[in-house]
């Protein structure tokens, strides 16, 4: 269960700092992280973090797959997370 938890720290950490990273090479219109980058990230169960990125930095806010996909996204994940703490009858 630790495992699990600190895993999903860490992934929702990279989707959050690649939204403030991909910010800020638009900013000063560098390279870019693609967007399935972004993406794999939120899939691999980082889409709260990179949510959080995207609405703290305003980055992508006008883009509508990831204004709406990535909040039902996140709450598809929240199920299976809690499916997942059920089914191994694991508690906080």
């Amino acid at each position: 269960m630790t495992l699990f938890i600190s895993y999903l720290i860490l992934i929702n950490l990279i989707g959050f700092v690649q939204m403030g990273i991909d910010k800020r090479k638009a900013m000063k219109d560098q390279w870019r992280l693609p967007e399935k980058q972004l993406w794999l990230t939120a899939i691999l169960f980082g889409s709260p973090g990179t949510y959080f990125g995207m609405q703290l930095f305003r980055h992508k806010t006008k883009h509508r797959l990831f204004k709406f996909g990535l909040p039902i996204l996140s709450m598809i994940e929240l199920l299976i997370i809690v499916f997942i703490f059920a089914y191994f009858d694991w508690t906080f």
